[in-house]
């Protein structure tokens, strides 16, 4: 069975950091595309960053670039988002996603594969 599943959320104070972890079972990740998005109450699910097993690339959205890195580690079939000086905006259910190709990585329609998310609070 192909599953994804997200661990690492929680609740932080703005300035703080979380990484979050997302772990492929039932297919390996190497060729494929990995994405994180994250969906906030009342709002449409968004694009955060994605990273290209294969080759290492990796796309940002404007809001996190400088603040967020995603890495992957091919031997443990896991993909991080490391989330550094973190806002209350940043608050929300963050889900990752996989795609063997695509034209958007933006879109979440292009991806096969979700997660089931995981909470992110960002509060004082």
């Amino acid at each position: 069975q192909l599953q994804l599943v997200e661990s690492g959320g929680g609740s932080v104070q703005p300035g703080g950091s979380l990484r979050l972890s997302c772990t492929a079972s039932g297919f390996t990740l190497d060729y494929y595309i990995i994405a994180w998005f994250r969906q906030a109450p009342g709002k449409e699910r968004e694009g955060v960053s994605c990273i290209s097993s294969s080759d290492g690339s990796t796309y940002y959205a404007d809001s996190v670039k400088g603040r967020f890195t995603i890495s992957s580690d091919n031997a443990k079939n896991t993909v991080y988002l490391q989330m550094n000086s973190l806002k209350p905006e940043d608050t929300a259910v963050y889900y990752c996603a996989a795609a063997h190709f695509i034209l958007n990585w933006g879109d979440s329609y292009e991806y096969d594969y979700w997660g089931q998310g995981t909470q992110v609070t960002v509060s004082s």
